[in-house]
């Protein structure tokens, strides 16, 4: 098949069914396909737009729109959203039912304390993925985004203050 819009679809709608913690934790598998296999961006543009997801208000998906608009335009960015939600509503909708008849048992209990630690560990890899995409091996870039997050994980303040700074720094000519 050599038609991005549904290559990108389908991929979309594969990630969306595994997409434990939420879409974010695909996100390393998408830069991948986007970027690596299909070459349909850079990993500047895939910054770009992840960086463009995150400062925008709404749930964190809105990658895979932003992706599919980059890859197809409109149609692109349609498809990209409609893969990325009806997979998780259908899979959502079926699971509370699951879990309304079955969450008390024991063995269900064991199976959600499980999940936590896959699900942190694929958002981890999607930060990597990201330093390491956007700093390359500039040891000011790797500083600021090392004490951007020892920032979020000691204090309980906001993050767009490590992200006023860093728009700072970058405004200034520091970055």
């Amino acid at each position: 098949m050599d038609n991005p819009l549904a290559l990108l679809t389908l991929k979309i709608l594969l990630l969306s069914c595994i997409a434990v913690g939420g879409f974010i934790a695909t996100v390393p598998e998408l830069n991948r396909f986007t970027v690596q296999v299909h070459g349909w961006m850079s990993d500047g543009t895939f910054a770009t737009l992840f960086a463009l997801s995150q400062a925008s208000p709404g749930p964190n998906l809105i990658i895979a729109t932003l992706v599919g608009w980059e890859v197809a335009g409109i149609p692109g960015a349609v498809l990209a959203t409609l893969a990325t939600c009806l997979p998780t509503l259908i899979v959502a909708y079926q699971a509370m039912r699951f879990r309304a008849r079955h969450g008390q048992a024991g063995w269900f209990r064991l199976v959600e304390r499980a999940i936590l630690p896959i699900a942190v560990g694929l958002i981890l890899a999607t930060a990597a993925l990201l330093a390491a995409t956007t700093s390359g091996a500039e040891p000011r870039k790797l500083a600021l985004t090392g004490s951007a997050a020892l920032f979020l994980l000691v204090t309980r303040r906001s993050p767009l203050i490590p992200l006023a700074v860093a728009a700072a720094l970058g405004a200034a000519g520091l970055l």
